[in-house]
C-alpha cells in the first residue's frame, strides 16, 4: 500500500502481510485491528461467533457483513442473544445483512447460553480465554505467510474444552483464527510493519 507523505508528498510503501492484498477494507482491518489483544466478553464473543460463521466461507466475506451482524445480534450482547427464542432464530433466517445458514445462526445462540455458563464458572468469557496464553500474548516470528499454522496445541485444547462446554463451530482451526484475531498470538509477519507495533503491545 503506497501512501504520501502529508508535507513532502513523498510517496512511502509500507511492507504488510500478503493476505491483506489491497482491498481498502481489508488492509484497515489488518492496520487497526489483527493481532491487537481484544480483553472483554462482548468483543471477545462477536469474534467468536463471526470467526464461526465465517466457516467454510472466507473472512472478507464476513468483515464486510460485521455491521450487519452486529444490528441483527444486538450487538453482540451475550444475555441478550443467550435469550433469544425461535422466532428469533427465524428472523436472523431471513435478514439479508448476515449469512442465512441456521445451523450458524442456532449454534450463536447456543454458543451465547454457553458463554453465560462460562461467566457464572470462571468470572469472565476473557479470563477463560486468555488463560491458553496465560493472559499473556504470544510473539511468533514468522518470515513467510506459509509458515502460520493453521493450528496449534493451544487452539486445540481451546476447542476441546469449549465443545465440552457445549460450543460448536469452534473447530481447532476457527480457534486459532480466533486466537490470531484478538491477538492472543501476534502473527504478522516479520517484514510486516506492524510486526514490532503490536509486539510492543504485549510489553
Amino acid at each position: 500500500m503506497i501512501s504520501a507523505h502529508p508535507e513532502s508528498g513523498a510517496r512511502t510503501v509500507k511492507s504488510r502481510c500478503e493476505w491483506c492484498g489491497s482491498d481498502p477494507l481489508y488492509v484497515s482491518y489488518h492496520d487497526a485491528e489483527w493481532g491487537v489483544p481484544v480483553h472483554g466478553d462482548q468483543r471477545l464473543f462477536e469474534t467468536l461467533i463471526l470467526q464461526g460463521a465465517q466457516a467454510g466461507l472466507s473472512w472478507f466475506t464476513i468483515l464486510r457483513k460485521r455491521e450487519d451482524y452486529r444490528r441483527a445480534f444486538d450487538r453482540f450482547q451475550v444475555k441478550s442473544v443467550a435469550a433469544y427464542t425461535e422466532r428469533d432464530v427465524q428472523r436472523l433466517s431471513n435478514d439479508p445483512g448476515i449469512v442465512r445458514n441456521r445451523l450458524k445462526i442456532e449454534a450463536a445462540v447456543r454458543n451465547a447460553r454457553a458463554v453465560v455458563e462460562i461467566q457464572e464458572k470462571y468470572g469472565s468469557l476473557d479470563d477463560f480465554i486468555w488463560r491458553y496464553v496465560d493472559h499473556t500474548p504470544r510473539q511468533n516470528a514468522w518470515e513467510s505467510i506459509s509458515q502460520l499454522p493453521a493450528r496449534t496445541e493451544q487452539s486445540d485444547r481451546m476447542s476441546s474444552d469449549l465443545k465440552k462446554l457445549g460450543l460448536s463451530f469452534v473447530g481447532p482451526t476457527i480457534c486459532y483464527a480466533f486466537m490470531q484475531a484478538v491477538g492472543m498470538v501476534n502473527d504478522h509477519t516479520v517484514d510486516c510493519y506492524r510486526y514490532q507495533e503490536i509486539k510492543a503491545l504485549a510489553q
